[in-house]
C-alpha cells in the first residue's frame, strides 16, 4: 500500500535536460531565477533560497515583503553551489539559462528543474508558473493565479481604453542607464502586459532578436523613440542620475511624451528584470495607476 502511494505521488516533469522525477510535496525549496520565486511565494511555497535580482542586492523590492528573509544563493548566473547544499533543498527551481554543466552539480543536490520556453515572449511567464506549480504539486494554485492576472489584465485593458481617448497608444519601455536610455524588446515580460492592456509597443526595430534590449542610445538618437508615452525605468541611484541630467537635455524635452507628460517613470528591477505572476500583478496596477493619473490631470 505504501508503495503505491508514494507511487501514484510521484510527478514526471518535462525540463530542458530530460524528464525529472518530484516526489511528495517539496518542503525545503531553492530558485536561481526571479520568475521561480514568483511563481514559487504566488501558489503558496516560501522558498528558503533564491537569488538577488539583476542590479541590486536582495530580492527584487516587489516581493521582498512576501518572501520574508529567505537566504541569498547567488546572483543570475554565478550561483553559490556550497550556499544552495547548505539549504539542503528537496527541489531546486533554475532558469531555461542554467547551464548543463551547472545543471549536473545541482542535479545531484535535489531534482532540479530548468525550463524549455523561450526566454523572450509574452506567454513563458505563464508556461513557467505552470510547470513550476506542477513540479511543487500546487498545479490548482498555479491555474488560479494565472486566471487572476488575465482578469486582472481585462479589468486595466478597460481602463486603458478609457483613459486613452483618440490618443495614441504609442509607447516603447526603456531603462536608464548611466550611459544612456536603452530600449527594451517588444517581447519582453512588461512589454508583453502593456500590449495586453492596449498599447502600441514599438521598440523602433533597433532592438536586435533574441536580445533583451538595444544598445545605450546617444542624445541625438532620442528621436528614434519618440512615442505619445514612455515607460521609463531606472535600476538604481546611478540611473536616477543619469536621467535627471537628462531631463536638462534639448533632446529629452523635444520628446513628445516629456512636452505631453506621459513619461511614466517605473521601477526597473521589476519592469525590465522581473518576471511570474505578482510581477504581472504589480506591473499592471503601475499601468492602472499612470492612466488614473493621468485622467485626473486633465479633469
Amino acid at each position: 500500500m505504501t508503495a503505491t502511494l508514494a507511487h501514484a505521488d510521484t510527478r514526471e516533469i518535462e525540463t530542458a535536460y530530460g524528464p525529472v522525477s518530484v516526489h511528495g510535496a517539496p518542503e525545503r525549496v531553492v530558485t536561481l531565477y526571479e520568475g521561480a520565486l514568483d511563481a514559487a511565494i504566488a501558489t503558496g511555497i516560501k522558498p528558503v533560497g533564491a537569488v538577488i535580482t539583476r542590479g541590486g542586492t536582495d530580492v527584487a523590492e516587489y516581493i521582498q515583503g512576501k518572501a520574508g528573509n529567505v537566504d541569498i544563493v547567488g546572483a543570475p548566473g554565478e550561483i553559490n553551489i556550497e550556499a544552495v547544499v547548505g539549504q539542503s533543498p528537496d527541489l531546486i527551481l533554475a532558469s531555461s539559462r542554467l547551464t548543463e554543466e551547472q545543471y549536473a552539480l545541482l542535479s545531484r543536490i535535489a531534482p532540479t528543474i530548468v525550463p524549455d520556453f523561450p526566454t523572450l515572449s509574452p506567454e513563458t511567464w505563464k508556461k513557467e508558473t505552470r510547470l513550476f506549480a506542477r513540479a511543487l504539486g500546487r498545479e490548482e494554485a498555479g491555474k488560479d493565479i494565472i486566471e487572476t492576472v488575465e482578469e486582472r489584465t481585462r479589468e486595466v485593458a478597460t481602463l486603458v481604453e478609457k483613459s486613452l481617448g483618440d490618443t495614441s497608444a504609442k509607447t516603447a519601455v526603456i531603462r536608464w542607464m548611466p550611459q544612456g536610455p536603452v530600449v527594451m524588446s517588444e517581447d519582453l515580460f512588461s512589454s508583453g502586459l502593456l500590449a495586453a492592456t492596449g498599447f502600441d509597443v514599438n521598440a523602433a526595430e533597433i532592438v536586435k532578436d533574441g536580445r533583451p534590449h538595444s544598445h545605450p542610445l546617444s542624445q541625438e538618437n532620442l528621436g528614434m523613440i519618440d512615442h505619445p508615452w514612455i515607460f521609463m525605468a531606472t535600476l538604481n541611484a546611478d540611473g536616477e542620475e543619469a536621467l535627471a541630467a537628462a531631463r536638462q537635455s534639448r533632446a529629452f524635452q523635444r520628446l513628445q511624451a516629456n512636452r505631453d507628460d506621459r513619461i511614466i517613470t517605473v521601477n526597473g528591477q521589476l519592469w525590465s528584470s522581473a518576471s511570474g505572476p505578482l510581477a504581472a500583478l504589480q506591473i499592471l496596477d503601475d499601468i492602472a495607476d499612470a492612466m488614473k493619473s493621468r485622467s485626473s490631470a486633465t479633469q
